[in-house]
């Protein structure tokens, strides 16, 4: 199930709410303009959180505790960079330079404050997909509710901060003289920051140098201005270009993220400022094809892998995404040319074998689908399908006549991707077919709970009311997969012009049924309840 929305229409915190209230697991993407947060939630409870391209302060938060060094940071860094895919935090805990209990700690309090920064932001947008995990060694389990209490006190309180210190890149500068003949005991964090505000730095500065978050800053600087111990000189001259190379690493790593969230219009204006600035950057022509794709645009998904491949070669993630783009545009023999030369490229790759299995269904090739999706298996090892090979190797089963091969392969499905739509989805359309219509009913309906969107678990809830005769019931149905998916099928206006003909409606019938017959011209029933609806 996917939820997005607006910061505009819902605020953060009823979004929290709503997906600790209903136990989700997955991730939150919350974007604002180019910054974007990640909010990851398991059965309800945050388990990690963090902003995309902010630079990880756990090193300088532990080593100004004194929990380990500046050169032992650097050493864990330097580790870092030759083994990318570890954890800083893990290769700390290897060299035994702090105990996990530590660690853990202070990934709470960076997690924490992610989540307080993400809820001051006021506009964007959010997204939700689920089942969407942390690739992190070290996750916490936090109550939402303890968390957005402070956040929402942090809020109201950084709108008082933001009336004396309304942007970062401000300079601020303490009177010294006069803090000292005051003799007043300054707080912790005031004791930190005010040598730091010389008239030199900038608020981002000093943030960046304390490893305090913005917020604690805020309200320490924004307590000494209240007392009169700094003022305002202005705003920093406008720092040097960054180099061309140095933008555009940033505004592809964010697009990637952008990307990968589903938000892909944010992705795109991160993409097309990369091309802007590097015309022939290879990553963020990939990524566009990528998203047109996604978004439907098929052809030209097509027309910009093709280039790629031309241009720059053989490449397996192309060939991939090229046979997707084909087999959504019923090319399924050119798909499958193009697979072969994903196959030659990367022999025994899982994913070429599920993709064959995707396309021969499609085409109703079932006996060779079925050893695509065998093969796949297989490739896998050990590993754990995901939810679309039970989809499909139980749709190819049911549609080969093997329903126990069928039950069997929904029943691991579920065991394993309970919260699958289109496996409940299925699972009911099998029940309704062996003529249990209340178990059918109930899998429709817990297929809609984990994806109101869904227009197929819409429709098939519709066509079991309809069956037992709860038209009113049905009409509700239909409607939402029309609110959907307007030219969903030409069944669902079949249904809706029988509904409202039995109401007595027949104009509103008519228009039903002349949109079935404009969606399937051949649909004979429909013709003829046109007929004899004109000669009454």
């Amino acid at each position: 199930m996917a939820i997005k929305g607006s910061l505009k229409e819902a605020s953060l915190a009823d979004v929290c709410q709503l997906l600790a209230l209903g136990f989700k697991t997955g991730r939150l993407a919350v974007a604002d303009g180019s910054r974007l947060g990640h909010i990851f939630f398991e059965r309800g409870r945050i388990v990690h959180a963090r902003i995309v391209n902010q630079r990880d302060r756990l090193g300088h938060l532990l080593v100004r505790d004194g929990l380990v060094t500046s050169e032992q940071v650097e050493q864990a860094l330097a580790e870092q960079q030759r083994q990318p895919h570890r954890r800083f935090g893990e290769l700390l805990g290897e060299q035994q330079r702090i105990d996990r209990g530590q660690l853990v700690k202070y990934v709470r309090l960076q997690i924490e404050e992610a989540i307080y920064q993400l809820f001051t932001w006021s506009r964007g947008n959010f997204h939700f997909e689920v089942d969407e995990r942390p690739d992190n060694d070290i996750l916490v389990s936090i109550n939402p509710e303890s968390l957005m209490l402070e956040a929402a006190r942090r809020v109201d309180e950084w709108s008082l901060i933001e009336q004396k210190i309304p942007s970062l890149d401000l300079l601020f500068e303490v009177e010294h003289a006069r803090l000292e003949a005051a003799g007043v005991q300054l707080a912790p964090e005031q004791q930190t920051v005010a040598p730091r505000f010389d008239g030199t730095r900038t608020v981002a500065q000093v943030v960046e140098e304390t490893a305090l978050s913005e917020f604690a800053v805020g309200k320490a600087l924004f307590g000494l201005i209240q007392a009169g111990f700094a003022h305002r000189l202005g705003r920093r001259a406008q720092e040097p270009a960054r180099p061309s190379a140095a933008e555009a690493d940033e505004r592809r790593n964010l697009g990637v993220a952008f990307f990968r969230t589903g938000m892909f219009a944010d992705a795109t204006r991160e993409f097309a400022r990369v091309l802007e600035l590097e015309p022939a950057d290879l990553p963020a022509r990939f990524h566009l094809a990528l998203i047109a794709l996604q978004e439907g645009r098929l052809r030209e998904s097509v027309r910009q892998l093709k280039a790629l491949l031309e241009e720059c070669g053989p490449s397996f993630p192309a060939y991939i995404n090229l046979a997707v783009a084909l087999r959504a545009l019923d090319r399924s023999p050119d798909a499958l040319l193009v697979l072969d030369e994903a196959e030659a490229l990367r022999p025994g790759e899982p994913r070429t074998a599920l993709l064959r299995g995707l396309i021969l269904l499609g085409s109703r090739d079932l006996a060779p689908a079925a050893a695509a999706l065998d093969e796949y298996r297989q490739r896998l090892g050990p590993a754990r399908p995901g939810a679309e090979y039970y989809y499909n190797a139980a749709l190819v089963a049911a549609l080969r006549g093997d329903a126990r091969g069928a039950d069997s392969l929904l029943e691991e499905g579920l065991a394993l991707h309970e919260s699958s739509a289109p496996l409940l989805l299925l699972a009911g359309t099998l029940a309704e077919y062996r003529e249990q219509p209340d178990a059918a009913e109930l899998l429709y309906r817990r297929a809609l709970e984990q994806d109101p969107l869904l227009p197929q678990a819409h429709k098939a809830q519709g066509d079991a009311a309809y069956q037992r005769g709860a038209h009113e019931e049905a009409l509700r149905c239909y409607l939402r997969v029309l609110e959907l998916a307007p030219d969903f099928s030409a069944d669902v206006h079949a249904r809706l012009g029988n509904i409202h003909f039995r109401r007595g409606d027949s104009r509103t019938a008519r228009e039903h049924w002349e949109r079935a017959l404009r969606l399937d011209p051949d649909h004979e029933l429909v013709r003829a309840n046109l007929e004899l609806a004109g000669h009454n």
